[in-house]
């Protein structure tokens, strides 16, 4: 019998690498594997299209953080040697109910790990399993611990190819049908308002520093520079901080807080509606802005990432740099924090136009960019 990892391969579907292996063997041998099955945090679609074939489903259930990830996977359903449906759902109850196994890709924040746990204990089957592999190198105590708190049992499998899986099963009694934790809303007396957050979401329910320096910034901003009415965008939104700032700092501002990720996307939207500003702020989940008209905006908010995953990526930033410069109007204006170890002035000049230093600090710098015509 042909090895269905193999099969998958070969048909042009991205290679399941060692920890999906894992996590397929490990699932094989526990003899539970049903419809519905759920399958989370699958960045490329492998792990999903070569469950299917190795437990014979016409059906899957996923859950994709980030857009890009969505879209890896309809490729590699739409590439995959089966008639395979892949029922997209949000982190919500609904993706778990009645079922019985759960194949995870561990995530790095254990805030997400707990989330998903309690979605999970709270409402899958009774008898549910989760499986849940990462490299070794990423894993730690805490992911063991994150999930006792919503499973009787956890165990950790052998190592194989710097892999490892977790099993949890029997979900604690007192979180069988219990709402969701999250999002996690905590005041914040500096901001005036509350910050929302879903376990995945960086930073939290926090201010983080960046983004606090990007407001000190922000606050004295010369009026040419920061219009009383147009357009504004907060490109990569997180938890909605920005935006709701900025809709209090400029009544007559339009904002939209744009994210590719289904956990700052829910959170930003939380954010908006307990401060109140939902009648002037659009949230929206794409990548890099992308349904924005192009020279439609006034002024760019931007406080980019530089991890993918567990990775530094330098010029990650810089497709959001390009979307911005893309969305401007000449002439109009973006205010970018960013950790001062990267070299992304220089980047904003190139691709945005005349940068200007507004601040700078051991940790963070921000910079003024003006869209040249």
């Amino acid at each position: 019998m042909p090895d269905p990892l193999l099969s998958a391969a070969a048909s042009g579907v991205t290679e399941p690498d060692p920890v999906d292996r894992l996590i397929l063997d490990e699932a094989a041998e526990l003899g539970v594997v049903d419809a519905p099955l759920a399958v989370v945090g699958d960045a490329t679609g492998a792990l999903a299209v070569a469950a299917a074939e190795r437990f014979d489903l016409d059906t899957v259930r996923t859950f994709h953080d980030a857009v890009s990830e969505e879209r890896a996977s309809d490729d590699a359903v739409r590439a995959s040697f089966r008639s395979l449906k892949a029922v997209r759902f949000g982190l919500e109850p609904a993706l778990f109910d009645g079922v019985r196994l759960v194949l995870l890709r561990l995530p790095k924040s254990l805030a997400e790990l707990d989330e998903i746990a309690r979605l999970v204990a709270a409402h899958a089957h009774p008898e549910v399993r989760i499986v849940a592999g990462g490299r070794i190198k990423h894993m730690s105590r805490g992911m063991n611990e994150t999930l006792e708190r919503s499973f009787e049992r956890v165990t950790a499998s052998l190592g194989r190819q710097k892999s490892r899986v977790l099993h949890a099963s029997a979900p604690k009694a007192e979180l069988r049908g219990a709402a969701s934790a999250y999002p996690i809303v905590q005041s914040s007396d500096e901001l005036g308002f509350s910050i929302a957050s879903h376990g995945g979401a960086f930073a939290g329910p926090r201010l983080d520093l960046g983004t606090r320096e990007l407001l000190a910034a922000l606050r004295d901003l010369p009026a040419d520079e920061l219009p009383e009415a147009g357009l504004a965008v907060d490109l990569g939104c997180g938890t909605g901080v920005l935006a709701v700032a900025l809709a209090r700092l400029r009544p007559e501002l339009e904002v939209i807080a744009s994210d590719r990720s289904w956990a700052a996307v829910s959170s930003a939207r939380e954010t908006v509606r307990i401060a109140g500003v939902q009648d002037r702020v659009e949230v929206r989940r794409e990548d890099a802005g992308s349904s924005i008209e192009t020279g439609s905006v006034d002024v760019v908010l931007l406080n980019p990432p530089f991890h993918d995953r567990h990775e530094v990526v330098e010029d990650m930033a810089h497709p959001l740099f390009e979307q911005a410069a893309r969305m401007l109007r000449p002439g109009a204006s973006m205010l970018t924090v960013f950790n001062s170890g990267l070299a992304h002035r220089a980047a904003l000049e190139r691709i945005v136009g005349p940068s200007t230093q507004i601040s700078r600090g051991a940790k963070f710098t921000v910079v003024l960019s003006r869209r040249r015509g």
